[in-house]
């Protein structure tokens, strides 16, 4: 089933006309629970693999050796699914609850030859997403023409400067000579992770383009100034007429409403909603970098309900809005940038 944007609650160039220099577009990925298989886009479907290639793995000195298993996440979530599929739904049953505590048990990994791990072993990396430029109309292409984008990551808080950063791998290629060759049907998974929003459950997508404009903090000052004027004198009209009528009235604002959608998403503007904006320049060649993907905890939240796609408005948030079942820093979001001077250039994130 598609997803679809409802329209924006009223025409931000209309009241800001300056903001048509500044109108981008973003794909909405919009994931939801499905089956996804190699040949398809997809967040934690099976990867389009070549069988004779290494898996990524994270090779960064760290603990890797206590954790949840993989498995015992996914069996969690099909219990807890099933569940809450009940009607009345009156909670776990008692041996349900058993299952579940058995399933969050904190496990320890022996090192090679049965040994304490020193934290240097190669750990697999979790596939979390692959696109193909076919479907993501945002999309850019990678080097060397390829048309396939691989997301990886490393299932432990342990890396960057604080040492508690995330670790990224992502890999370009070309699908239709990939598709050619002998896949990879089973690849390595890490004995454990340090955390259960490592864990992608399989999602299909569900494309689709929307017009973005980009955060208020780096518009013109003289414009942000209006926008924030303007978002004031709605505040107050609401508050007036909450004090006439004693009931809740809902106010419209730039960043939640009208600039930047939730959930996951290609190219487009990158919230700086949690730090200030930071430039992002190229590693490589100090060139400019621009939103690649955004890998949200979320699909919508009450704060940007306004988003939440028209087959989907009568759902609550919980547990729709959570498809993925990935979690970023304290559920937040993943926003990484690429490039475009040459996509083969070291990507660069942050987390907000």
């Amino acid at each position: 089933m598609k997803r679809t944007t409802p329209p924006r609650p009223l025409d931000v160039e209309a009241l800001f006309p300056e903001l048509a220099a500044h109108r981008g577009t973003t794909t909405r990925l919009h994931p939801r629970p499905g089956r996804p298989d190699a040949s398809q886009s997809s967040v934690g479907g099976p990867m389009l693999w070549p069988a004779d290639e290494p898996w990524p793995v994270c090779t960064a000195p760290h603990p890797r050796d206590r954790g949840r298993r993989p498995e015992d996440i996914r069996r969690e979530r099909d219990l807890l699914a099933e569940a809450r599929k009940r009607q009345p739904y009156e909670g776990l049953t008692e041996e349900e609850r058993r299952l579940v505590e058995e399933w969050d048990r904190t496990h320890r990994v022996p090192g090679p030859d049965g040994a304490q791990s020193d934290g240097t072993e190669p750990l697999p990396m979790i596939g979390l997403a692959q696109l193909y430029r076919r479907d993501v109309p945002d999309l850019p292409e990678g080097p060397d023409g390829h048309d396939l984008l691989q997301v990886f990551w490393c299932p432990f808080d342990a890396h960057g400067p604080t040492g508690y950063g995330v670790s990224l791998r992502l890999h370009w290629r070309g699908a239709e000579r990939t598709a050619a060759g002998e896949l990879l049907t089973a690849p390595p998974s890490p004995p454990v992770v340090g955390h259960q929003g490592y864990v992608p459950d399989p999602c299909a997508l569900h494309p689709e383009r929307v017009v973005t404009y980009p955060f208020a903090g780096l518009l013109p000052e003289e414009l942000r100034d209006r926008i924030d004027a303007w978002e004031e004198a709605l505040e107050e009209e609401a508050e007036e007429r909450e004090e006439e009528t004693g009931e809740a009235v809902a106010t419209i604002g730039y960043q939640y409403d009208l600039s930047i959608p939730p959930g996951w998403r290609a190219g487009g503007y990158a919230s700086w909603h949690v730090t200030d904006p930071s430039p992002m320049e190229c590693p490589a060649c100090a060139a400019p970098m621009r939103l690649l993907l955004t890998v949200d905890s979320s699909e919508w939240d009450g704060g940007s309900g306004s988003w939440t796609p028209v087959e989907e408005r009568d759902l609550p948030p919980f547990p729709h809005a959570l498809p993925t079942g990935v979690t970023v820093g304290n559920h937040g979001e993943l926003n990484v940038f690429a490039c475009p001077a040459d996509p083969a250039h070291p990507p660069r994130w942050s987390v907000q």
